[in-house]
């Protein structure tokens, strides 16, 4: 009896080594992989924005400011972004002049950009979540030239319309919030004044502008 319970017990002391050496042996498990943002340009995407504008000629010339909003689109394939953008703001850009006429005395006149806009198509490269692009389309101002002399003023607004061109860099600085600025030469054509007695000739503008926009379609995707 004594060596069957001897037996018995070095029995169940190999099996329960067996048993802690098949726990010990458990399989190795790699650690997750970390997900890298990567940024998904397209979509659609509203804005606020800014700037200032100047007139491209001698003095005096038309200066001053603008605010007002951005509507676009865009679409991305590999790193190539194009994109259909519309923006509108009311503006302060003026200048004023005044000359001593005969039988008038001392005339002034003022001429007064209130409200300005474009309509442009976009084409960039985006590296992640910078966007560096060029811009091309269609621009309109809406301008008004005053005139006063002898206590008397008169006015004359008029809708003037033309090409743009320019180029800018927009970056992601949080998942659907992105900061841009941009420069833009505005060519606007002539119109004629008082009847036709007053032709303003081409006005050309620069600008200087900036802005933050919204994407609704949450441009961060996961990558591993």
């Amino acid at each position: 009896m004594k060596k069957v319970l001897l037996a018995s017990a070095a029995l169940i002391a190999l099996t329960g080594a067996a048993s802690a050496a098949d726990l010990a042996a458990r399989p190795y498990t790699k650690a997750p992989v970390a997900m890298a943002s990567v940024y998904n340009w397209t979509g659609f995407y509203l804005g606020l924005m800014g700037g200032g504008a100047w007139e491209d000629a001698n003095s005096p010339r038309m200066q001053g400011g603008f605010v007002g909003g951005t509507a676009g689109y865009n679409w991305q394939t590999g790193n190539v972004v194009f994109g259909v953008e519309a923006d509108g703001a009311w503006a302060d850009v003026s200048a004023s002049a005044a000359a001593t006429v005969p039988g008038f005395g001392v005339v002034t006149a003022n001429s007064k950009t209130d409200a300005l806009g474009t309509v442009r198509g976009r084409i960039g490269y985006a590296v992640n979540n910078v966007l560096f692009y060029g811009t091309g389309g269609y621009a309109w101002i809406d301008n008004k030239i005053s005139l006063s002399a002898l206590g008397v003023s008169i006015s004359d607004s008029k809708f003037h319309s033309g090409w743009t061109v320019g180029a800018g860099v927009e970056a992601f600085i949080a998942p659907q919030w992105s900061i841009k600025g941009e420069y833009l030469y505005r060519s606007l054509g002539g119109e004629n004044y008082f009847g036709g007695n007053l032709p303003s000739g081409t006005l050309n503008l620069h600008t200087v502008q900036f802005g933050v926009n919204y994407h609704f379609n949450g441009p961060v995707v996961a990558k591993y």
